[in-house]
């Protein structure tokens, strides 16, 4: 059961945490009315589950939320502060609890810091039915959650809360008189409402955090104004009820000095070694193969304010070069080494001017995968035919013995034949012939490439059909 505790000094989130699925904002997809999940929670038939999402997108108070509609026990450990004993006791006490008729949710907050050893220890627990499991992890449970863990709950995707329902729930806090900031005589603009939700950045408890340091910044204000006109009319404080006191609180406005005050230093969502960084490097890597300059712009700058560091994504664009634009265009590989090589020199934050004019220059420039392929193409042909020997016209032959063993036999030397190349020779091991893996692209300086290419291989194709003289 949620407690029943008024105290002025728990934070504002905590005051408003919601009390009912009703007043939980976000998360339609799972929990509007008529969704599996929101009537199995309404009929108190609940199971182990796996909540992943990013922060203050309502995990816990989900949690809080199921154990009073299931009439069960809430208890609640972290992995980040618990250890092992004490989650064994939690267990204990849940399993004697179940004994006598009552059941007991186990929230288990950032599940992800525990260990497979300690996910395990949940395991016969939630197979007798003893707890019901939740867990809570801002981390990709298929990596981060052992499949046994995996097995006996099901994975439930929250999102980020967005900004229109992040407002609403501040307006929520603004209007409540019980909970909430309401009867303080706060005022603030429908449009400064928005900027705290949108500065949120999908985190509830962030804005709500937020509109508590604004609001308590405008009474302060507002006190000291009181207290000094107090002093000069030579008065004592006014009681509350008075008139003056009444004025005073209705000029309690939230102003946009204050609000600039508050969102200043405001960082945005970033996890360096996380689901976010993974798929935001991902997003970067892809703009620029589908040549979108302004989305790579976009993710690198992203990137580089969440606190990436600027040399590893000196050396993604330089993978980028020579995986998605290659002999398309060499000179973007040189331009990423140049890049890498002044951000070192200069840093931040003149060196990242250079990391983004890489960036726009690769998303603009023309592609060509047809190296990275014939690369992997060449690979596959190794593992597939072994150690096959160099064919004797290849083979060096610095010793009269080589010599007369055959080493560089019928060799041809290239800039004596027509054209400058021996077509009639192959470069191949006999046992796989020639093969073609490199293909280029009609794109960029590969048009070219391909022009000469194509030609040669014909040629090279009908002057190995012909016997040699």
């Amino acid at each position: 059961m949620f407690p029943d505790d008024r105290d002025s000094l728990r934070p504002l989130a905590e005051r408003m945490r919601p009390q009912t699925l009703d007043e939980m904002v976000g998360q339609r997809r799972l929990l509007a009315p008529g969704t599996a999940l929101r009537k199995s929670i309404e009929s108190g038939r609940v199971h182990s589950m796996v909540l992943w999402g990013p922060p203050g997108c309502g995990k816990t108070t989900l949690a809080l939320l199921l154990a009073r509609y299931a009439d069960a026990e809430f208890r609640a450990v972290s992995a980040v502060l618990s250890g092992l004993p004490e989650v064994r006791q939690v267990l204990a006490e849940a399993a004697q609890r179940f004994d006598e008729g009552r059941r007991t949710v186990l929230f288990v907050d950032e599940v992800h810091r525990f260990n497979k050893a300690q996910q395990d220890a949940f395991l016969p627990h939630i197979e007798r039915g003893s707890i019901l499991f939740v867990g809570a992890t801002t981390e990709n449970p298929s990596f981060e959650l052992n499949s046994a863990l995996l097995s006996r709950c099901r994975v439930h995707v929250m999102e980020a809360v967005s900004a229109e329902d992040i407002a609403r729930a501040l307006q929520h806090a603004l209007d409540d008189e019980t909970r909430g900031l309401g009867g303080r005589g706060l005022r603030i603009a429908p449009e400064q409402l928005q900027t705290i939700a949108a500065a949120a950045d999908g985190d509830v408890r962030r804005g709500l955090t937020l509109l508590e340091i604004a609001a308590e910044l405008a009474e302060t204000g507002s006190a000291e104004g009181e207290s000094r006109g107090a002093e000069a009319s030579g008065t004592a404080p006014t009681q509350a009820g008075d008139d003056v006191s009444e004025a005073n609180a209705a000029d309690r406005t939230i102003t946009d000095d204050i609000l600039a005050q508050v969102l200043a230093d405001r960082t945005r969502r970033f996890d360096k070694g996380g689901e976010q960084f993974y798929d935001q490097i991902s997003a970067l890597h892809k703009s620029v193969r589908s040549s979108n300059p302004d989305a790579a712009l976009y993710w690198l700058a992203r990137m580089l304010d969440g606190g990436c560091d600027p040399v590893y994504l000196a050396r993604r664009m330089t993978r980028m070069a020579v995986e998605d634009i290659g002999l398309a265009d060499p000179r973007a590989l040189q331009m990423a080494v140049d890049a890498w090589d002044t951000y070192e020199r200069l840093g931040s934050p003149e060196g990242e001017l250079a990391l983004a004019q890489l960036a726009i220059y690769l998303a603009s420039t023309a592609k060509s995968n047809a190296a990275y392929k014939a690369f992997g193409a060449a690979k596959r042909d190794v593992a597939e035919y072994g150690t096959q020997d160099v064919p004797l016209h290849l083979r060096n032959a610095p010793t009269k013995l080589m010599k007369s063993i055959g080493y560089g036999r019928d060799y041809r030397y290239d800039h004596d034949s027509e054209g400058g190349v021996a077509l009639e020779q192959t470069g191949f091991p006999d046992a796989m012939g020639e093969r073609v893996y490199y293909a280029p692209v009609e794109r960029g300086l590969e048009l070219k490439l391909k022009e000469k290419l194509d030609r040669l291989r014909a040629e090279r194709a009908q002057a190995q059909r012909k016997p040699r003289e």
